[in-house]
């Protein structure tokens, strides 16, 4: 409740700046309130595709990709393929 009177206040104040700030919270307001509710956030995923990216980024410049992966490893391999079309 006090996010939505914050809100509220900050749209009738006029400042452009906190509207900015409102405006994210608008739109994430229901993962927001999930974090309190649930203690819950999506920081494994994240975590999960900054390693692919991490890992995607060292062949930058490799022409046949398939010579080094794994055939166990298909789901990434098709993942990094299809990244780079």
């Amino acid at each position: 409740m006090k996010l939505a009177h914050w809100y509220k206040q900050v749209e009738e104040s006029g400042f452009k700046s906190f509207q900015t700030v409102a405006n994210s919270i608008s739109l994430n307001y229901r993962s927001i309130l999930n974090y309190f509710v649930n203690r819950s956030t999506n920081a494994s995923a994240e975590s999960f595709n900054a390693k692919i990216k991490a890992f995607s980024a060292q062949f930058r410049g490799v022409k046949n990709i398939e010579f080094f992966y794994d055939p166990h490893d298909s789901w990434l391999l098709q993942s990094l393929l299809r990244k780079k079309k």
